[in-house]
């Protein structure tokens, strides 16, 4: 009987636990928001029920559920929030595990509920397009350059997803009936095929993985214009056109130096004479603030060669010796041979015959007569007076007889 009333008792405790537990309802709607390793739960709450309400989520690996609920250990992935978002990224969860995800409502003592869902990152997290894409154009076609998608660590998807292809497709600009072309690769480089030289293509690439079959968004579309050999006709325009504006530039070049010219010399030689006071009165002036003006003619230069005067020695003295002639005296032929000898006066001029005085030591009619002249002038000499012929002007070239 006893055990009979202990059962009805925890009976009714546990019936009564479970109607207060279960009078706050749970989250609705819980979802999970993917992009390559970036997990974010939601949910929605009615707000009319109750107004201070919190939240709790929770992650288990999935094997571990069929353990006893004492060794699950659930953990805890935001907390309490208020929040209906709760962001499982930075919890790192394993991308080819099986993760159980729950939440309950809370509020004060009321608790709602789990709502678990499962989660695998591998099968159920969707794949970002890629992070890049770059088009260039190379030798009349296009080059598209792909960057892989990256986690949440900046880490190429390519290292979880082996499989990783892209899909390229390309159509013409303005093209409103052609059919986008597609192109599937795994390459991060491609070159577009068939496609014609100096023609608008826009471009758009988009991820994709073979295994689940799990596609990607189209990353933002690029329009670019393929190149090709230049034209003759887009050529002789380009060398036309560098040989007008050559032109203009020259033709400026000498408008703008003619210009300048004519400024300067309007400037410096005005074309209006002054009047003729004001202009003499400007030239004459002498004073040393008053201006001048400029001259046309040009000053002549007169260049000289240095000249040095070397005056002329004067000669003061000159001695002579003066010889009877051989015809005058009567002396004998044997004197007439004597030898003759000039005595130069230098730069006068003046010279004399001169008999040697020791040719013949006999002669008694022979002397020598010692004239000592003053002056000399213009090649005439002067004796001095108390000679024979005292003040006579005689040539340069004197020979003088006198007989005893």
């Amino acid at each position: 009987m006893k055990t009979l009333t202990t059962w009805s008792v925890l009976f009714f405790i546990f019936g009564y636990s479970l109607v207060v537990c279960s009078e706050l309802p749970s989250p609705e709607n819980v979802t999970l928001d993917t992009l390559n390793t970036n997990y974010v739960l939601k949910w929605n709450w009615d707000e009319d029920n109750i107004k201070r309400i919190t939240f709790t989520t929770q992650y288990l690996p999935k094997f571990k559920i069929t353990k006893p609920k004492h060794k699950q250990n659930w953990k805890s992935a935001c907390g309490v929030t208020f929040k209906h978002i709760c962001d499982f990224t930075a919890v790192q969860l394993h991308y080819y595990g099986v993760w159980l995800l729950r939440v309950r409502a809370q509020s004060g003592k009321l608790v709602s509920n789990w709502v678990q869902i499962e989660f695998c990152p591998d099968r159920d997290a969707q794949l970002g397009p890629p992070s890049r894409v770059d088009v260039t154009p190379v030798n009349g076609h296009l080059q598209v350059s792909i960057t892989d998608p990256m986690t949440n660590t900046n880490i190429s998807m390519r290292e979880l997803l082996p499989n990783l292809s892209y899909l390229t497709q390309y159509w013409e600009h303005l093209s409103q009936t052609q059919k986008p072309k597609s192109l599937l690769h795994q390459s991060n480089l491609v070159i577009l095929p068939e496609l014609a030289s100096w023609t608008w293509y826009c471009i758009r690439v988009q991820s994709h993985e073979t295994f689940y079959n799990k596609t990607s968004v189209f990353s933002p579309t690029y329009c670019l214009q393929t190149d090709g050999p230049v034209p003759s006709w887009q050529i002789f325009l380009y060398f036309l056109l560098s040989l007008v504006l050559c032109f203009l530039f020259v033709v400026a070049l000498g408008y703008g130096f003619y210009k300048l010219f004519t400024v300067v010399k309007n400037t410096l030689y005005p074309a209006v004479p002054l009047p003729a006071h004001i202009h003499q009165y400007l030239c004459i002036s002498t004073s040393s603030d008053m201006p001048h003006l400029l001259t046309t003619e040009l000053e002549v230069e007169h260049c000289c060669d240095r000249l040095d005067v070397i005056s002329k020695p004067a000669v003061t003295d000159i001695i002579l010796e003066i010889h009877t002639s051989t015809e005058d005296s009567g002396l004998g032929p044997e004197h007439s041979n004597a030898p003759h000898t000039r005595h130069s006066s230098g730069d006068s001029g003046v010279y004399s015959t001169v008999e040697d005085s020791g040719s013949d030591k006999s002669a008694p009619q022979n002397w020598v007569q010692e004239v000592k002249l003053q002056t000399v002038n213009r090649g005439i000499l002067t004796r001095e007076p108390g000679d024979k012929e005292a003040g006579q002007e005689q040539d340069l070239c004197i020979t003088e007889t006198i007989l005893t």
